[in-house]
């Protein structure tokens, strides 16, 4: 093939194109690493672990105000629930979740309240199917009482300054139960007016639920309360609580008083 003639060829621009500022080279490099952090965070923190802390009391002794916890969000598979920051809320409302694993009594576990969105912690006493209720400070799952074990009385200084005392009782819930876990209870006949948390149901869970409560048992605004989650939805679980990570509770040591110690790399 012959070539063009010279006159006839396309002129070649060999303007030399401009540098860009140092300064824009640096900024764009930081927006791109600061992007790739942030969608990895979020992967990361929607698939595989994310970590909580414990803004109250009713977790008591497992978990206490200030405990950074880190849960697992494959425990239970996925649901919108599942994306940080809320972000989930804003999709269409599809029921449901993604290889779907039901917790197990005894499990500690975050979940968004059905009621009005707040996150919560607490844990699972009975799943679908099974009956649940208080009498007389006790907790009775489908007829049955919760065996509990005496501990010791407790005496601690709350986050508004108060000295509490409670009883500690060494519960398991369910035959199948993997290990025992301590509970808090002021008295077996607690109230608040005409309500008491010692005095609650029976509920029958409903088909796609769940039935929680907090370890501090005459201290929790949970599934027995009237202004509580009540009976919560499946597709409403973040995870499970695996660990306490670290704290930043600090409590002073005085004598008589429960100050708990420093609590890391502590499995739930």
């Amino acid at each position: 093939m012959s070539e063009l003639p010279e006159e006839l060829a396309a002129p070649v621009d060999e303007t030399p194109t401009p540098a860009r500022p140092a300064w824009l080279v640096e900024l764009l490099s930081w927006v791109r690493f600061g992007f790739s952090v942030a969608a990895t965070y979020l992967v990361f923190t929607s698939i595989a672990f994310i970590l909580f802390f414990v803004p109250s009391e009713s977790m008591q002794p497992g978990l206490q105000v200030g405990d950074r916890f880190v849960v697992s969000k494959w425990a239970y598979g996925w649901s919108r629930d599942s994306i940080p920051f809320g972000l989930g809320r804003v999709l269409p409302t599809k029921p449901g979740r993604i290889f779907f694993r039901s917790p197990e009594r005894g499990d500690v576990v975050v979940f968004v309240n059905p009621n009005n969105g707040i996150v919560m912690v607490k844990r699972v006493v009975a799943l679908p199917g099974d009956i649940v209720e208080t009498r007389g400070g006790r907790l009775y799952l489908n007829g049955e009482q919760v065996p509990r074990t005496f501990l010791s009385l407790v005496r601690y200084r709350d986050r508004f300054g108060n000295i509490q005392t409670a009883q500690s009782y060494s519960e398991k819930i369910g035959k199948d139960a993997k290990r025992n876990h301590r509970i808090y209870e002021f008295s077996d006949e607690y109230g608040f007016g005409s309500w008491s948390p010692d005095r609650a149901g029976p509920f029958l869970i409903e088909e796609g639920h769940f039935f929680a409560m907090g370890d501090n048992r005459d201290n929790s605004n949970d599934s027995r309360s009237p202004t509580g989650p009540g009976q919560i939805p499946m597709e409403n679980l973040i995870g499970r609580a695996e660990m306490v990570l670290f704290t930043f509770a600090r409590c002073k040591t005085e004598d008589g008083l429960e100050c708990p110690p420093s609590r890391l790399w502590r499995l739930m």
